[in-house]
């Protein structure tokens, strides 16, 4: 009975060792995978490297205006005030539409109510005046801004005009853009590149070391400048009774890169 016992007990030892082997080795295995993970996912920095930057430009004509206008307007109540600056902006809006303008292309960007107020004036006496006097309401000044997306750039001029002789307060923010501009955006960058490898390669060679691979890039694009003689707002606001003429130029696509190589 007792050898059965230390026999049984054997077993068991030997079952509990081969097991603890076991998981030993399966923990070994995930730790030195997690090692090799890690060490491609985030290599050691280089500690040799050499910074180019390059800049590339393109050209491209707009097909895109937009401008701004506003009413603003002034009563009693603010129900009299706002009821006035409607009417303004919607006949603007509404020969804005007809003269082929889509609804989508029209967007109100602001929309303000402000209580004007006025200080009441102090009878002073020839020996006494009180500095200051109560404030106290005396209307209210209602005020809509509506921005305008003009596709078809021969009609701005005339959109312009059109506009004024509605009974606009102000209209300004004339600029021409470029509707999708990620192909010229594509082109400058492409040319950026090019430079800043070219660089590279150049200075590389003159300092005799080798480039071995980009460690990191980065880069501004997209800014655009209007190039041809735009409106100025005294002349826009004066628009009433003749078109005025507005050169379209071209837009100036500037993109800026920056690249580092490790070196050896």
């Amino acid at each position: 009975m007792d050898e059965q016992i230390v026999v049984q007990k054997r077993r068991a030892w030997m079952i509990a060792t081969f097991l603890g082997v076991i998981l030993s080795l399966y923990l070994l295995a995930l730790t030195a995978n997690e090692i090799k993970t890690y060490g491609t996912i985030a290599p050691a920095p280089a500690s040799n490297v050499i910074s180019v930057s390059g800049e590339g430009e393109a050209y491209i004509k707009p097909d895109l205006a937009t401008f701004s206008f506003s009413v603003t307007e002034s009563a009693k109540t603010v129900g009299e005030a706002q009821k006035s600056a409607t009417t303004k902006t919607n006949a603007g809006i509404d020969a804005l539409k007809k003269a082929g303008v889509a609804e989508k292309d029209i967007k109100t960007t602001g929309y303000n109510v402000y209580p004007k107020y006025e200080y009441e004036r102090i009878v002073c006496t020839a020996a006494y005046c009180p500095v200051g006097g109560a404030q106290r309401i005396i209307g209210y000044e209602v005020s809509q801004s509506i921005e305008i997306k003009v596709r078809d750039l021969e009609k701005a001029g005339e959109l312009l005009s059109l506009v004024g002789s509605t009974g606009a307060s102000n209209i300004s923010s004339l600029n021409f853009t470029v509707d999708n501009p990620d192909e010229i955006n594509r082109q400058a960058r492409e040319q950026a590149i090019t430079k800043a490898k070219e660089k590279a390669k150049q200075l590389a060679s003159d300092l005799g070391v080798r480039l071995v691979r980009i460690v990191s890039y980065s880069e501004n694009n997209g800014n655009q400048m209007y190039y041809g003689k735009g409106m100025g707002g005294d002349v826009m606001m004066q628009a009433a009774a003749v078109a005025p003429s507005v050169p379209v130029g071209e837009n100036k696509i500037v993109s800026n890169v920056s690249i580092v190589y490790e070196i050896r």
